[in-house]
């Protein structure tokens, strides 16, 4: 017995000694987030992305004979900085070259007055050829270098804009596509019904050489944009091959133009139905393809650079860049509620000590709910009442599942009285409304779920729906969770009292769900975060709150335990590379902040603090901060943990090394601190 409790104490000991070192780097991250509030009480980091967003732009301001010179060298010196050993440029930092990536890269520098001669363009025209040529690009690629007659219009799929006019009731609409799909497709309607050919430098044409020396044979610029009929009947691919015919038979009726009524009156719609969705700021769905495209599509229909729609969204364009001493480039979105909900947690867990800070934020978030009859998510939950939160500054048409409920995790941490609040019981019922048939929550859309759709010709991202995912759920369980366990007792009568029943019932269906979509290993796909490590870890957080009352929790959380703790690198940390969405292999990758620390709360929210996995994880969090530009202390993170479109598209939020790390050490700070009140109680 008294070896046992000796044993006991030094461990304790040790864990007190840890205690101060964790302090003290919570206190020195506290500085870092305060330095870097904006003055209203809000946080927004730059979202990187890769250079093809840029590049876009680029093409746009060439094509609508904007000024290119005043930010030519900005632009130049950003996308050069991209650039991989190899001469290609890949979907994120350390990420293989990709062939469309480096084809827009390598056009947008021609444009802005690179020389072909020298080694960075000699180096990206051989991994292009190396890759096929401009042949091998993706179908948004093509579409965007036929606009400069650089890429055979007859090879760019069919996208007729009578796809319009379908009735929400039909199989295949608009609303069938993913929020970001349909808001991309419009405008995309009517550039293919134009298919425009805008001047470059060297002049204009329908065939221009500007970019022959990326053809493999530019004599015969011939590129299926998919498999035969025969190689989708040999492979049984039904459905394909239902899709290919119908698009041969478009392009045999020429598209449908033939009917010109019918077009006109279609293109009127498809543009009604754009202009309906555009934000007094000039945004479109937040996201910059929709608002890219949107610019195109207006000044193809007659409308002049001065004109509202098209100054407003070009405007809004600009709001989304970034420069610094790396150069100019474009985000691809901004994050003003995510990174303001999430630093709100953080400094929640952190129990930070400026509280006026906390409250300023959560009035800012609480500030920017969506409480009017609008979006697109209306059209199959009319009668549902509205209650959401959107991602950016600007988008009342496709509030976000995902975000609602980190605010209600915000408002709850911050005050437990919230949970009877107006805002959280409108969310709450808002996100009950949007849970999927099979149980899950997708991000913006509900039963968005016609994965055959993917194999639309025009389709070659997998990313045309939106479905549910693990670490959507897990995290609307985590706030379902903390709602029943901290709501103060108010009496029946009250919203929340009347909502109890359902969000339990819900609640139920959503852990089968997680049941339904475990890994064999123990691990859940990681959907908005790479990868498993965050699928895994967002569902063990939302699991932990109903391990007393589900008996089937421990069965689920045991193995995504060990898979966890099997991930763990031999200095302490956690790392998971985006080749993971690739490969069904984990490919491991040297320990990372964010990733860290999404291990680490997983692990917390079932297992004791004395874990050596989680103290050795915590210590590799207190070693690896590093002071930066005079802010205060952070934790570096050259690679991207978050994801747009696994295996197409990864995002790199500048906040997610920060304040995911802060939540981590400061749940393990409480629940050392616990103890050690509990010991001395005794």
């Amino acid at each position: 017995m008294t070896t046992g409790y000796q044993e006991f104490e030094d461990a304790f000991g040790e864990r007190e000694q840890l205690l101060p070192e964790v302090e003290q780097t919570l206190r020195r991250s506290m500085d870092y987030t305060y330095n870097v509030v904006h003055s209203d009480g809000h946080w927004c980091g730059e979202m990187r992305s890769n250079v093809i967003i840029t590049a876009e732009y680029i093409f746009l301001r060439q094509a609508l004979g904007l000024d290119l010179k005043a930010d030519g060298a900005a632009y130049c010196r950003y996308i050069l900085s991209q650039q991989n050993c190899d001469g290609s440029w890949g979907l994120a930092p350390e990420f293989p070259g990709d062939v469309s990536t480096t084809t827009e890269a390598y056009l947008a520098l021609k444009i802005l007055g690179a020389n072909v001669d020298v080694p960075a363009m000699q180096h990206a025209r051989a991994f292009i050829l190396k890759a096929g040529g401009v042949a091998k690009v993706r179908v948004f690629t093509r579409i965007f270098l036929a606009t400069f007659g650089l890429f055979p219009w007859n090879e760019v799929p069919q996208l007729p804009v009578e796809l319009v006019l379908l009735p929400s009731t039909c199989p295949i609409n608009i609303y069938k596509f993913a929020s970001w799909a349909r808001g991309t497709i419009a405008p995309l309607l009517i550039i293919c019904h134009h298919q425009p050919v805008y001047a470059l430098p060297n002049g204009i044409t329908a065939e221009n050489d500007y970019l022959d020396e990326l053809w493999q044979d530019p004599a015969s610029k011939t590129a299926p944009y998919g498999p035969s009929l025969w190689e989708l009947l040999s492979e049984g691919d039904i459905t394909g091959l239902a899709f290919s015919i119908l698009d041969k038979l478009l392009y045999q009726l020429n598209g449908l133009r033939s009917v010109p009524f019918l077009r006109s009156y279609a293109r009127q719609q498809c543009m009604k139905w754009i202009l309906e969705r555009q934000e007094p700021t000039g945004d479109w769905a937040g996201i910059f393809p929709p608002m890219h495209a949107s610019v195109y599509a207006f000044m193809l229909e007659g409308y002049k650079l001065d004109d509202p729609p098209v100054s407003l969204g070009i405007q809004a364009i600009e709001n989304f860049a970034w420069e610094d001493a790396e150069g100019k480039r474009v985000q691809p979105c901004v994050s003003p509620v995510w990174d303001t909900t999430l630093m709100s947690i953080a400094l929640c867990d952190a129990a930070s000590p400026n509280q006026q800070i906390v409250d300023r934020a959560i009035q800012w978030i609480r500030d920017r709910q969506l409480l009017e009859p609008c979006g697109d998510w209306r059209v199959y939950r009319p009668h549902l009442a509205p209650g959401g939160f959107s991602f950016e500054y600007t988008n009342s048409h496709y509030p976000d599942i995902d975000d609602t409920a980190a605010i209600i995790l915000a408002q709850v941490k911050h005050d437990a009285r919230s949970c009877h609040s107006p805002s959280v019981i409108a969310a709450a019922t808002w996100i009950l409304g949007m849970q999927n048939p099979d149980g899950g929550w997708a991000a913006f859309d509900v039963e968005n779920d016609k994965l055959f759709l993917n194999k639309i010709p025009f389709s070659d991202m997998d990313s045309l729906c939106d479905t549910s995912c693990a670490d959507i759920t897990g995290r609307i369980l985590e706030a379902f969770g903390l709602m029943i366990l901290r709501a103060p007792a108010k009496g029946n009568a009250s919203q929340l009292s009347q909502l109890g029943p359902a969000i339990r019932a819900a609640c139920r269906r959503a852990i089968q769900y997680l049941a339904s979509t475990q890994e064999t290993n123990g691990s859940w796909f990681g959907r908005w975060g790479c990868n498993y490590i965050y699928g895994t870890s967002h569902a063990l957080c939302g699991l932990a709150y109903f391990s007393q009352d589900d008996t089937l929790i421990p069965t689920l959380a045991q193995p995504a335990l060990q898979w966890l703790k099997s991930q763990q690198n031999d200095d302490g940390g956690w790392g998971e590379s985006l080749l993971s969405y690739q490969s069904p292999e984990r490919k491991g990758q040297r320990s990372t902040a964010s990733q860290t620390a999404w291990a680490l709360m997983g692990l917390l929210a079932h297992l004791p603090h004395t874990d050596i996995a989680i103290e050795r994880g915590i210590q590799w969090l207190v070693c690896s901060q590093k002071p930066e530009k005079g802010l205060g202390f952070t934790w570096p993170e050259p690679v991207y943990t978050g994801t747009g479109f696994p295996n197409h598209f990864y995002l790199g939020y500048d906040y997610y090394r920060h304040y995911f790390p802060i939540m981590a050490l400061g749940r393990y700070f409480r629940a050392v601190h616990g103890e050690m009140e509990l010991k001395m109680a005794m």
